[in-house]
């Protein structure tokens, strides 16, 4: 399918893009999200029946199985800037599929809670990577008119994820009886096989990722920088026709120009005062998106609404309803980011975080149980699936420099990655001291802090191309 998008460079007023066929690439390549969003989730639901067989009582311990896999994604987030620009995005992709393929059955298969963590820590590496390299590689194949809506398709297979996670974990549990015990799960289906089945069946969608990875083209931009100028117009060609392959590798062209006048990047070049204002950005706004702390939703989701009243196989229906609400507010998102702009969501989202919150920690300080704390938290979700969760994927794929890209995008996803962690494994800690509501209100403040940060430090960004961006930094 061919359209006409109008495109945003002084040059041409028109393009008409091949768009059935950067969808495809980018659907393809957004395939690591959905990976990265089933295994991020689907621990919260297999927990109530792999902590009984592993006999795990330590609420420290239990932070560490939920909280293990983030070392991996942290390492494999610093692995990717020089690994991508090494061996290309197309190929280090591959990797990650591959890992994702094999860690999952290694979960599936594990006999020792060692094992188990071990495998979760080597499975975080494949989530590193794939959520840095799917937003990059969908930026930089993606027409400046169309980048919002396809960065955002990484954050829309991430909730599909979720979603599906949220699903299989609800049918695997349903008919779980009321006030089943710890030792009634532990010497039953449940706590024997049904958490391996959840882990394991990761393979199949893994698998499809791999299959994907070959059907896409390197990076146009990666091949420019690697001297390969036939191959990168070709992309460009296939993309948006001759007029606009001719225009992107001019833009393009220039930033390898400037960067073949420098030294090689290396990660102390990151902290250079021109590019200080952008990384500084970057950092701020990963850490925020985790530290606003709706990812406590989803892997502490039996605590939320067990505390609000609720039996586990209810828990799991309604974490299910979480996915469903995530998922819907993610097209919204995708509806909005190109035309609205990453601005105004990002501080809509952020206001509205905080004022779910301060309802939420007031619901559990007045013992309101039932059915507003759902409510309450279905309104967090979409507040944070239709700005946080997908327009910061898509700052952070674009705000950065084109020789820098790679680099500066595995610091930012580091520290995104080290502040899940944090957040992560401070929940059961928080919650113990300060109790559900201290710890929603603590989470409102960061929001409104958040919010506040973002007003005085993000330009808008929409509607220009990767080169034009790096210029207003300049």
């Amino acid at each position: 399918m061919i359209t006409t998008i109008s495109h945003d460079s002084s040059t041409s007023s028109h393009t008409r893009f091949n768009s059935g066929y950067i969808w495809l690439i980018s659907i393809c390549a957004a395939m690591g999200g959905l990976l990265f969003g089933y295994d991020w989730v689907v621990i919260g639901g297999a927990k109530p029946f792999f902590e009984p067989h592993f006999r795990i009582t330590d609420p420290a311990l239990s932070g560490w199985a939920n909280s293990c896999a983030l070392i991996g994604c942290f390492f494999g987030a610093m692995l990717t800037g020089t690994l991508s620009g090494r061996l290309g995005r197309k190929h280090l992709l591959m990797i990650s599929a591959v890992i994702f393929v094999v860690t999952s059955l290694g979960n599936a298969l594990a006999d020792n809670f060692t094992a188990f963590i071990v495998w979760r820590m080597i499975g975080g590496l494949a989530i590193g990577l794939a959520s840095n390299l799917s937003p990059m590689y969908i930026a930089e194949i993606a027409p400046a008119s169309m980048r919002g809506r396809l960065v955002s398709v990484n954050q829309l297979t991430i909730v599909v994820g979720v979603l599906l996670a949220q699903l299989i974990n609800w049918l695997v549990a349903k008919d779980l009886p009321d006030g089943a015990t710890e030792e009634m799960i532990r010497n039953s289906w449940y706590g024997q096989s049904a958490w391996r089945w959840m882990f394991g069946i990761t393979a199949v969608p893994s698998a499809l990722f791999l299959l994907a990875t070959c059907l896409v083209p390197e990076s146009p931009r990666w091949l420019m920088g690697k001297g390969r100028a036939g191959e990168a117009r070709k992309v460009l060609e296939k993309i948006g026709g001759g007029a606009y392959a001719d225009e992107a590798m001019a833009e393009i062209q220039k930033s390898v120009h400037a960067e073949r006048t420098q030294q090689k990047v290396s990660f102390r070049e990151l902290f250079n005062p021109s590019l200080r204002p952008a990384l500084v950005l970057g950092i701020v706004l990963a850490v925020f998106q985790q530290w606003c702390g709706i990812n406590v939703i989803f892997n502490y989701a039996e605590e939320i609404f067990s505390s609000a009243g609720y039996s586990l196989a209810n828990v799991l229906q309604n974490i299910a309803w979480t996915g469903s609400v995530n998922l819907v507010f993610t097209f919204v998102a995708l509806g909005t980011v190109d035309r609205m702009g990453r601005r105004p969501l990002m501080i809509g989202g952020s206001i509205g975080l905080a004022l779910v919150y301060s309802a939420l920690g007031w619901c559990y300080f007045s013992q309101v149980t039932g059915l507003p704390v759902l409510l309450l938290v279905l309104a967090a979700i979409a507040c944070y699936a239709m700005s946080l969760a997908p327009v910061t994927w898509v700052v952070i794929s674009e705000i950065f420099p084109n020789r820098v890209r790679g680099q500066a995008m595995s610091v930012a996803i580091m520290a995104l990655w080290a502040a899940c962690f944090i957040l992560t494994y401070t929940f059961p800690i928080l919650n113990k001291h300060l109790g559900a509501s201290g710890t929603f209100w603590l989470y409102a403040g960061i929001c409104a802090a958040g919010a506040i940060f973002i007003w005085i430090k993000l330009p808008e960004t929409k509607g220009k191309s990767l080169e034009q961006i790096e210029e207003d930094w300049k």
